[in-house]
């Protein structure tokens, strides 16, 4: 355990343990205990009861002293009671969530406290550069301390591009194909099937990930500058990926369905790729339910289409093969409540789940990867060994380059990037549409 709070292990206190919206049962005997509050947005077990509770007990073993309420917020309603929360005084001492909620948003608005003193030159060392880097301000502030990690793909029927001979251009090993593999591969599929294969999706943001991970990655180009201020999509690199796209038969602008409505296209076999996909898409079974009454539900198998043919997961293909992925990080944040004793013990639990004897069950619960390479020099690479798809798809992480969603002007650049690829699609010009793409976005994220 690191040198930071050692202090506080002398404590003796009782072992107390919550989960989800609920507090256990408080010892009778007076002790001196630190109550702390932990909100967790939804990412895998950590919204379940069961998996929380586990995860504290395990906490309790080494710092029985800390006794933790946790609540788990809705994805859809956790920012309003978040916010609620924060202006009645009431904020919680923890929060786990995404850089874009805790450097963007609370640790602007001043509400974080600053974890730079938790990060030696070891765990510079061990994390990923991407997700070290974005938990950091431009001025050196550390309002996230991440612990998990996730990268987007996308996806190939295998058994479509075995029938047509255009599995010859993928790399199965690596998960990777350079751009004229890629091109090569979608001319075979449609001389086989007589079809588009491929769609590049815009009727929204939904999945938006996916397209812009395909475009940047055809000729390297970039979404936004390293330091996250500005949109650079008006660089030739851009250009010529949306150039390619728009001229190669059997890949479609198709402004009538979204990422989610790709996928499923896929998933029933109309497209013989996707460009929208991710680790919970290829792991977890599907459903199809019955359309007469008394019919039973079909479950499919994970990894497979609505017919039984296998999907591939694949990293985007780029002129070298190796490409820059998005993904998710996720992290911990302590709000800075005025009170050194609760912070301090908030910087034991995060250790303790990040860089510590908890991070693989925390890592684990979450579904996720971790972030960091070791724990005090134990290595993390064999955290998921008993399942084949998870240390197949850990292969992925080590693409994790791009995390666009701390740029200011988000909002408006996502909504612009839908519109950009429809103006492709009906004809437009593409230098003439990313350097509107360019202005709209830029104007927003000046304002």
């Amino acid at each position: 355990m690191k040198k930071l709070l050692t202090f506080l292990l002398a404590l003796t206190l009782v072992l107390s343990v919550t989960a989800c919206g609920q507090d256990a049962a408080a010892n009778d005997e007076e002790q001196s205990v630190i109550e702390l509050t932990l909100w967790t947005y939804p990412i895998g077990d950590w919204a379940d009861e069961t998996a929380v509770n586990n995860l504290l007990t395990q906490f309790n073993t080494v710092y029985p002293d800390i006794h933790v309420t946790v609540q788990c917020l809705d994805e859809a309603t956790g920012d309003d009671s978040l916010s609620t929360a924060v202006d009645g005084g009431v904020a919680p001492d923890i929060l786990l969530a995404q850089p874009d909620r805790l450097v963007k948003v609370w640790g602007a608005e001043g509400m974080l406290a600053d974890l730079s003193d938790m990060w030696d030159d070891a765990d510079k060392q061990e994390v990923n550069e991407t997700c070290r880097s974005v938990c950091f301000t431009s001025d050196g502030k550390c309002y996230a301390y991440p612990f998990a990690m996730n990268v987007q793909c996308m996806a190939i029927n295998y058994d479509a591009f075995v029938t047509a001979g255009a599995d010859q251009y993928i790399d199965l090993e690596s998960r990777t194909w350079t751009t004229e593999q890629f091109t090569q591969a979608v001319k075979a599929l449609r001389d086989k099937y007589g079809e588009d294969v491929a769609a590049v999706y815009c009727s929204g943001q939904n999945g938006d990930q996916g397209t812009r991970a395909l475009i940047t990655n055809l000729y390297g180009g970039t979404f936004t500058n390293d330091a996250h201020t500005a949109y650079t999509v008006d660089s030739e690199p851009i250009q010529q990926a949306l150039t390619l796209l728009r001229d190669t038969k059997g890949i479609e602008f198709d402004e009538a369905i979204n990422g989610q409505e790709e996928a499923t296209l896929f998933y029933h076999e109309s497209l013989k790729m996707s460009f929208c996909w991710s680790l919970a898409q290829q792991t977890a079974e599907t459903v199809d339910e019955p359309t007469e009454e008394g019919a039973e539900p079909v479950v499919h198998e994970a990894g497979k289409t609505v017919n039984g043919q296998t999907i591939e997961f694949m990293s985007f293909p780029s002129e070298t093969g190796e490409s820059r992925l998005e993904g998710d990080v996720w992290g911990f944040g302590a709000f800075d409540n005025g009170d050194q004793e609760k912070l301090d013990a908030a910087k034991l639990l995060i250790r303790y789940f990040a860089d510590g004897q908890g991070t693989s069950a925390a890592v684990k619960a979450a579904g996720c990867f971790p972030v960091r390479a070791a724990v005090d020099g134990a290595n993390l690479s064999g955290i998921w060994s008993g399942s084949d798809v998870m240390q197949e798809y850990a292969k992925l992480t080590d693409f994790f380059g791009s995390y666009p969603q701390l740029t200011p002007g988000w909002a408006t650049a996502r909504t612009e990037w839908w519109n950009l690829l429809q103006r492709i699609g009906n004809g437009g010009d593409p230098v003439i549409e990313t350097e509107t793409f360019v202005a709209n976005a830029n104007a927003a994220a000046r304002e």
